[in-house]
């Protein structure tokens, strides 16, 4: 068959992803938070420890949105390099 390695990867992305669906509904059916996440609940355990930071940063970004944004930057200028990197690496892989 031709085409079966496609056929192969698409069975397996419709799979996880109902895997995902059902994961999902079953964990909003239970009353809990939906992908929370580690970060607010170690804030939490941080916090109730009694711990005070001894620096604080020297600026806030002025919104969520900014402050996203900048992640997200940050995000593709690191993208930007690791494929650089590669690129790099096989066209050097390719000339020798």
């Amino acid at each position: 068959m031709k085409y079966s390695m496609e056929l192969a990867v698409v069975a397996l992305i419709i799979v996880f992803a109902a895997v995902f669906l059902i994961q999902d509904a079953t964990i909003r059916a239970s009353g809990e938070e939906a992908w929370g996440g580690a970060d607010g609940e170690a804030a939490d355990l941080i916090e109730a420890s009694g711990y005070e930071p001894w620096a604080e940063p020297f600026w806030a970004p002025p919104s969520g949105e900014v402050e996203s944004l900048l992640f997200a930057l940050q995000a593709a200028i690191g993208a930007v390099i690791i494929g650089y990197v590669f690129g790099y690496w096989q066209g050097s892989r390719k000339t020798a």
